[in-house]
């Protein structure tokens, strides 16, 4: 069964998407902007586990949450709060080491293993179960952002076993041209890749007023 690990940052005025708050702060004048943000996030982080939970209620996926902005006992009683019960600490580095340890920490169990993050509104079952598919027959799989980025990245079995060939060192996270880079070292390792559906993510003022309609 698959594995989908949720990257998720504990809602917490001033701790959770900055470049949104900043955004609010300039061109809307919200003085409460981080209060705000907080609340967005809570949002997206509760659509997500529900997502998830349902899929696993269903025998899909297995979920974990990998936290950040908590210690462990508060992480776990956040997730199971959301309906999850997998709660882990993503740990320190880059969101590069961060993954690694949690592929890492996933080698013994021969699981395929996708990574999303919380800011998703579109987030839906339909996509994941794509990319479940094609990490039967390709090696890494991703969902790309209209910003250069990418919302979900999937590593199949065999890559699970090959960490000299995940596409993560020197990715320039938060950068627009990080897809770009990650795609061109997965093929100077060779591996078998796959795009799913394009989506866009909740970062900025203009992704909010997006999602708004």
């Amino acid at each position: 069964m698959p594995r989908v690990v949720v990257m998720a940052r504990w809602p917490a005025p001033n701790r959770c998407k900055r470049r949104l708050e900043s955004d609010l702060q300039h061109h809307s004048g919200l003085l409460q902007a981080g209060e705000c943000v907080m609340r967005i996030q809570r949002q997206l982080s509760i659509h997500t586990a529900r997502v998830l939970s349902l899929m696993e209620a269903n025998g899909e996926i297995e979920t974990t949450l990998a936290v950040s902005g908590l210690e462990l006992k508060a992480a776990r009683r956040w997730g199971q709060n959301l309906g999850l019960s997998d709660i882990q600490l993503q740990g320190g580095g880059s969101l590069g080491c961060r993954i690694k340890r949690q592929l890492l920490s996933a080698r013994h169990s021969k699981l395929s293993t996708l990574f999303i993050g919380t800011d998703l509104p579109d987030l839906n079952a339909v996509d994941l179960r794509s990319a479940i598919a094609h990490l039967q027959t390709k090696d890494l799989v991703i969902g790309p952002t209209d910003d250069g980025g990418y919302w979900l990245i999937g590593f199949g079995p065999s890559l699970i076993y090959r960490p000299q060939h995940w596409p993560l060192v020197g990715i320039p996270w938060g950068k627009a041209n990080v897809l770009d880079v990650t795609m061109t070292q997965a093929k100077h390792n060779g591996l078998r890749t796959a795009s799913i559906a394009q989506r866009s993510d909740l970062d900025r003022l203009t992704d909010l007023s997006r999602w708004q309609g």
